[in-house]
């Protein structure tokens, strides 16, 4: 946690607003995210009072800015602050606090309330925030006496970033946010009894254990989640893979954790992961998982994922231990120091016939697409972009699709923190203000959206955010005019039998019934024109079809000065292989 101010006592008067806005300064924040109304207004005001301090960006939607938060804290790894009215506008930061929650992300969401004696009235604008939030925070507060309030803030950014992180609510009501004061200490104590976020050091010997179990591995596979990325531990995480030689796999969250041309790494794993690394796990005899979740996504059936393997579990939240997947070795305990201290003593085990077999798979099953298509598939569409842009500053924030998993399967990412992604809630909208958020925090970065259509519409008002707050997004869009990734469940269990997949006007051919099985089909007539729409909000524009006119238009868009959106004209019936289906097995796997 940032330090708290070095004169911890406040003499002069003060509002409840003003000690707020005091407490974002005392504690880091740079930038907030903040769209005002009746009960917050206070607040906003008080904003003015530090504009040196705090940058306060106005995003056209509540939920774009909570996840403009998102985006600078997945991106930086400090707390991202989003702030919002009461009643509607508390309640449209809902989602983003749940997929904060899922993805344990570090934000501070602050909403204004009604007045104290109005609660429970159903006045106007009224909700009740922290019930509403209850199972979707790490913690909440509903503030009613303002001398709390220092301790409060304080409390809300040390739970939001320690331990495993996670969304905190801080609910003001207007009339706390109006009360005076003086004489306030600005750095009082902490109560939180019971909260342990940081475990006891692990063991010297449980180390050993870890260390003997990797000795005694014939087939081992170090599975490596965003616990890896979220405690910093992506240094030591690669001397143990270099110390060690164990094939690695890695989930979605922890995608960025290990370097792609690391010759021991085998991608990401789970439902549309490589199939190498589905098969290496399916047949490992030790499976050690750091900072991971047993998600279904990666197991598919749950009873079968590793059965053969005995599980290492390392991950600072107790609860997730023994959750999903019974560990023989579950250790509690921050993946960093355990990592640090096991690569004091661990020993290369003797696999050089595993080693071998992981190779050979992955050459066997590679990530792959039609290359010889005329037009511009989505993996060709990503593959370029990633090549164009291997050696800038780059952070990529994706939507919810198909293009999710294909830029997880075809952009390289060569270091953590530079793949934001929706993981665990699967929120379409991400992609555009997740962006806007690291642009943020990096003005220097090359910041890009990778989006469908879909998911690009459900948040594109944040364009003008984007120009307004001077920041140069640039989306790349995958625009095939539908529900791509539900075109594919459709096309694969539904017999090809369109349902409301379609995002043009009814009227269309392909809005209804049974689609043809042609994979390389467009859409006849696109809907809507959104170079118009990125040119109407003042961002740059244009749109690609060619195959050989893509890495003029990528060069084109990266050099534009301010944001800009890219309109990608691809296919709507390619789908992302390979496939696990769901509750499956990779037996069960879908390679073509």
């Amino acid at each position: 946690m940032s330090t708290a101010a070095t004169d911890a006592t406040e003499t002069r008067l003060m509002t409840g607003a003003d000690v707020l806005v005091k407490s974002l300064v005392d504690h880091g924040v740079d930038v907030l995210f903040a769209y005002p109304g009746g009960c917050s207004m206070p607040m906003h005001q008080a904003l003015t009072r530090f504009g040196q301090s705090i940058r306060t960006i106005l995003p056209r939607h509540e939920q774009g800015g909570a996840f403009a938060a998102q985006g600078y804290a997945r991106a930086t790894g400090k707390v991202g602050v989003t702030m919002a009215t009461s009643g509607p506008g508390a309640t449209n930061l809902v989602t983003a606090i749940a997929d904060a929650k899922l993805d344990s992300i570090p934000i501070v969401c602050i909403t204004g309330q009604v007045p104290t004696k109005a609660i429970g009235s159903d006045a106007f604008q009224e909700c009740p925030m922290v019930e509403v939030c209850r199972g979707i925070t790490k913690h909440h507060y509903l503030v009613t006496d303002v001398k709390d309030l220092p301790r409060i803030m304080k409390e809300a950014f040390y739970i939001a970033q320690s331990g495993r992180p996670g969304p905190v609510l801080i609910d003001m009501p207007k009339d706390v946010q109006l009360s005076d004061l003086t004489d306030i200490d600005m750095d009082p104590p902490m109560d939180l009894p019971g909260y342990m976020p940081v475990p006891e050091a692990v063991p010297s010997e449980t180390i050993r254990q870890l260390a003997a179990a990797i000795k005694l591995a014939r087939r081992p596979v170090i599975y490596s989640g965003g616990g890896v990325i979220l405690g910093s531990a992506s240094e030591e995480l690669k001397e143990f893979i270099n110390k060690t030689g164990i094939p690695t796999v890695t989930t979605i969250m922890g995608i960025g954790s290990v370097h792609p041309d690391n010759e021991h790494s085998l991608d990401w794993l789970g439902m549309h992961g490589s199939a190498y690394a589905n098969y290496a796990v399916r047949d490992c005899d030790l499976l050690i998982g750091l900072g991971v979740r047993f998600d279904d996504r990666v197991t598919g059936k749950i009873e079968a994922f590793a059965k053969d393997a005995k599980i290492i579990h390392v991950d600072i939240d107790a609860s997730e231990l023994n959750k999903n997947k019974q560990a023989h070795i579950p250790v509690r305990g921050d993946v960093k120091p355990v990592l640090t201290e096991l690569n004091k003593i661990v020993q290369k085990p003797e696999i050089d016939d595993w080693r071998k077999h992981c190779k050979d798979l992955k050459a066997k099953y590679p990530f792959d697409y039609d290359n010889d298509f005329d037009g511009i598939l989505q993996q060709h569409a990503i593959k370029t972009l990633s090549d164009v842009t291997a050696d800038m500053d780059t952070y990529v924030s994706v939507g919810v699709g198909q293009h999710q998993m294909w830029a997880a399967q075809h952009y390289k990412f060569r270091k953590p923190r530079t793949f934001l992604s929706s993981s665990g809630l699967g929120t379409m909208g991400f992609g555009l203000p997740a962006a806007m958020g690291v642009q943020a925090a990096l003005p220097d970065a090359l910041v890009i959206d990778i989006d469908g259509d879909g998911s690009f519409q459900m948040n594109i008002q944040e364009l003008a955010t984007c120009f307004c707050e001077e920041l140069p997004v640039k989306v790349f869009l995958l625009n095939n005019q539908h529900l791509g990734m539900v075109v594919q469940w459709e096309d694969r269990f539904m017999k090809r039998n369109r349902a409301h997949t379609y995002l043009g006007p009814i009227s269309h051919v392909e809005a209804s019934g049974k689609s043809d099985a042609n994979r390389f089909a467009y859409a006849e007539e696109r809907y809507p024109n959104f170079v118009q729409i990125a040119k109407g909000y003042g961002c740059g524009a244009s749109t690609v079809r060619k195959k050989a006119d893509l890495e003029g238009a990528i060069r084109e868009m990266i050099e534009h000065d301010g944001p800009y959106l890219l309109d990608v004209e691809v296919p709507y019936q390619e789908h992302v292989l390979p496939m696990i289906p769901g509750g499956m097995t990779c037996d069960d796997m879908i390679l073509e």
